[in-house]
């Protein structure tokens, strides 16, 4: 797609909530926040509530304690107002061979998720270009342990979805692009972390603009100077990204990613703003 044929797209948003049509809804991930166990997950949830968040998005860590009796788990998290739309499975190492997580933790985070009320199992994973030349062996194992993992999923009762990391978008998106042709649509949806894209000087809204019927989530991140600021005070360009997604009448989650890089955790000091700013800039 070109840069004239995507701005061209942008021309007409249409006032959706006037149409009728369903809108996209504000969810948050809770890595904002220092969770050591599971009561404190239940505390972000309240915050988040209380801050006008419809969804939440959370590492498998904050809620593997609980997958071996989920009943009780369930219901505080049913009881605290928000939806739990994701369980994200991120290692600091994976499997070597499909460069995602091991499938013996993809199926105890999808049964375990799947019975606290989840929706949607998100995996991240490694890239398949090396120094700019596509491994294409790795490449194929890599989409069948995807396709492997998505059946786990549906017999689990939820769906699968993959979540970029900023390396994928090095070399022009070429890790994204061949993701994207070798894996099922039925099977793998893509959750689009904007943010990492315009971190690595790519072109988020071209991307999604090509991609939007693929996408089932958006994960939102600004920054300035390649340093991450609270959402809305950096140099994305979020207004063009609300109108592409109005024009599209796409109506995933769109979640705020609030996780610096050096670790620190703001909190509500950026969670709150950032539900002000997506109100402001995206309408919902």
């Amino acid at each position: 797609m070109t840069r004239r044929h995507a701005l061209s797209l942008l021309a007409s948003a249409l006032p959706l909530r006037a149409a009728g049509l369903r809108l996209p809804r504000a969810g948050a991930q809770t890595n904002a926040w220092r969770i050591s166990n599971f009561d404190d997950l239940i505390a972000v949830l309240a915050r988040l509530r209380n801050f006008g968040y419809a969804a939440f998005e959370t590492s498998f860590r904050n809620v593997e304690s609980q997958f071996d009796s989920p009943s009780a788990a369930r219901e505080r998290i049913r009881a605290a107002g928000v939806e739990f739309a994701n369980v994200h499975i991120w290692l600091e190492q994976y499997d070597p061979q499909t460069r995602i997580a091991p499938l013996g933790l993809i199926e105890k985070t999808a049964h375990g998720g799947a019975a606290l009320g989840a929706s949607r199992l998100v995996l991240s994973g490694l890239p398949c270009v090396e120094s700019g030349v596509l491994n294409r062996a790795a490449l194929r194992a890599k989409v069948a342990g995807l396709h492997h993992a998505a059946q786990v999923c549906r017999e689990a009762g939820l769906r699968l979805a993959y979540h970029n990391e900023g390396p994928e978008f090095e070399h022009g998106g070429l890790d994204m692009a061949e993701l994207l042709k070798a894996t099922d649509p039925a099977l793998v949806g893509i959750v689009l972390d904007a943010g990492h894209v315009f971190r690595m000087g790519g072109q988020p809204i071209e991307f999604f603009l090509a991609h939007h019927k693929r996408i089932v989530d958006i994960h939102l991140r600004d920054f300035r100077r390649g340093q991450q600021q609270i959402l809305g005070d950096g140099d994305f360009d979020l207004t063009t990204l609300a109108r592409a997604i109005h024009r599209t009448r796409w109506n995933g989650l769109l979640f705020n990613e609030e996780e610096r890089l050096q670790g620190v955790k703001l909190g509500d000091a950026a969670i709150e703003p950032a539900r002000r700013a997506i109100k402001k800039i995206f309408g919902v």
